[in-house]
């Protein structure tokens, strides 16, 4: 054990070593930002991005763009999303220089209870097959956004998509690595195999592969629009698979589906305003943590350095022990985001904190009666959309719906089977979400649309970023690259409870000396490879009136303009 503790060390203390001078900027961005003047598309894959700018190119608006990106997505990665999943987005309009936000997650089914998990001894909601399956929102959500904020026909919008699903695309070396590693989960159920391995495998890093199934599929959304998904021939499909599986989502759970606009809630960490989407998703704890950090002097502390990453992973803690508490479908509960995110209670826990010992547990603040895709893109006349989309779990439940071409999502594993939770399972009821957008303004104008995939990682991801941004002054690129911290072990809205502190993940970057001070104030260390999340990010500059993009270094995506 000290043998390996030892070359942990090494390879830590040692890594700096291998960071590529740079004669602009600091040494672990990988690229310099992107900077153009009529759009900009920052998405997970390369091939979606230029989608997106060519749907800017024809006169399409930034959502219709990014409608286009995420088709290809669901096609390209379907490791992190599809329409079998749901979808949440935050819209800045430039005509009525407002923000908009859509809640696009489906509901579990209404002939699905809590007592017939107790009944047949589950102790928990399994995280594949039919059970875990929720009605899938991302198909409304593109026809909700495309009706508020569409420029060009949705046949024009999903044919770069049909024509790439028909004619095949190089896979990746990421997604052929993910792709790979779901065969062996997700290949036992039906149809699956038929989607995926036509060839009796997974398609390997640059092999051609294609999925006419799902190129039908989008052809019938272009032509018929939503209710083609939820009220026709896929809806019939959908209900009949799932059955034949030993499943409850049926036809009218998907027929009486219908997506939420929502005002998005912030805060004001130093004079930029923070915005997220309310719960049933976990964006609010972006803006606990960041509340609870805006009382120390962060930039003082120095980006990396053992005080800032230890009060960081303490604010984390207590935001997420409110997001087991509190965070559910708000038509089920009277849910307190108001004092959550309010300064006076970020005091009030920010007290909590003891600046040279991690804790091992916190409770609630007070009582009261996770594999995903993201992009954004902006286009011409100002307009900028903030938007993620997942099937959970990477591909979802292994669910694929005969002829189709892709795998329903498992969200219904984000509820908790515990009595009187605010997240309990229920008929018709939202889980518990770990999809988040972000967006940033100044001073009552659009500045940054961002965001960060990875379940738990996003909303520590979101803050890291804001801080690298507003307090370390990194630009747009050196913020999404700059090593990243995860803490895992947190009490959680499917009713787990932390009891030992967790455990703090360290990317490969942070000096060894920042860990063993850490290690000292007793938080438990752990090196992981790819635990990150991936991110992407628009900024708008006022000024010199100029869109910058960047991208995520640790994952396939481009940032592009024109």
């Amino acid at each position: 054990m000290r043998k390996v503790l030892l070359l942990f060390s090494v390879l830590i203390s040692v890594q700096p070593l291998f960071s590529q001078d740079r004669i602009t900027g600091l040494n672990f961005a990988t690229r310099s930002e992107v900077i153009a003047q009529n759009g900009m598309a920052a998405t997970s894959h390369p091939l979606a991005t230029q989608a997106a700018l060519d749907i800017l190119k024809q006169g399409g608006s930034a959502v219709d763009a990014a409608i286009a990106a995420n088709a290809m997505l669901g096609l390209m990665e379907p490791t992190g999303c599809g329409i079998g999943g749901d979808l949440f987005a935050i819209v800045w309009d430039a005509k009525t220089q407002k923000l908009h936000g859509l809640n696009a997650s489906g509901r579990s089914p209404k002939s699905l209870s809590r007592e017939y998990f107790i009944e047949n001894g589950y102790t928990r909601i399994p995280s594949y097959g039919a059970l875990p399956v929720s009605v899938p929102g991302a198909v409304d959500g593109w026809f909700e956004l495309h009706g508020k904020f569409g420029e060009i026909s949705m046949e024009d919008i999903l044919q770069p998509a049909i024509d790439y699903a028909r004619n095949g695309f190089p896979v990746t070396d990421l997604i052929a690595y993910y792709m790979q590693r779901s065969a062996a989960r997700l290949g036992q159920y039906p149809n699956f195999r038929e989607t995926y391995m036509s060839n009796g495998r997974m398609p390997k890093k640059g092999e051609i592969f294609s999925n006419p199934d799902l190129a039908r599929t989008y052809e019938t959304l272009a032509r018929q629009g939503r209710d083609a998904f939820y009220k026709g021939d896929i809806a019939r499909t959908i209900e009949q698979y799932i059955r034949e599986n030993g499943g409850f989502l049926s036809y009218d759970d998907l027929a009486s589906h219908q997506s939420e606009w929502v005002d998005p809630v912030s805060t004001n960490y130093r004079g930029f305003d923070v915005w997220e989407l309310p719960p049933n998703g976990q964006g609010i704890a972006a803006l606990q943590i960041l509340n609870i950090l805006e009382g120390y002097d962060v930039a003082a502390m120095g980006f990396g350095s053992p005080e800032y990453l230890h009060t960081f992973v303490e604010a984390k803690k207590l935001a997420f022990e409110d997001r087991a508490h509190y965070y559910a479908d708000p038509a089920f509960n009277v849910l307190p985001v108001e004092k959550l995110i309010s300064k006076e209670y970020a005091a009030e826990r920010r007290a909590l904190i003891n600046p040279g010992q991690a804790a091992r547990r916190y409770e609630p603040g007070f009582k009261d009666s996770p594999n995903t895709i993201y992009l954004t893109v902006a286009d011409k006349d100002g307009n900028m959309v903030s938007l993620i989309q997942s099937n959970y779990r990477g591909m979802g439940s292994g669910m694929t719906p005969t002829g189709l071409g892709f795998v329903l999502q498992d969200r219904g594993e984000s509820f908790t089977l515990e009595t009187g939770h605010l997240n309990t399972y229920e008929p018709g009821k939202r889980p518990f979400h770990t999809i988040i957008p972000a967006f940033i303004t100044k001073d009552g104008q659009p500045y940054i649309s961002f965001g960060v995939m990875g379940g738990a990682m996003q909303p520590q991801g979101h803050a890291q970023v804001v801080v690298n941004l507003i307090d370390f002054k990194m630009n747009l690129q050196e913020a999404g690259d700059a090593p990243r911290i995860q803490h895992i072990g947190s009490s959680e809205p499917t009713g787990e409870r932390m009891n030992d502190g967790g455990v703090l993940l360290i990317e490969s970057g942070v000096p060894y000396e920042t860990i063993r001070s850490l290690m000292e104030k007793g938080h438990k260390i752990q090196w992981d490879l790819g635990g990150y999340g991936g991110y992407q990010a628009i900024m708008w500059d006022l000024v010199n009136k100029v869109y910058y993009g960047a991208s995520e270094s640790r994952k396939d995506g481009q940032a592009a303009g024109y």
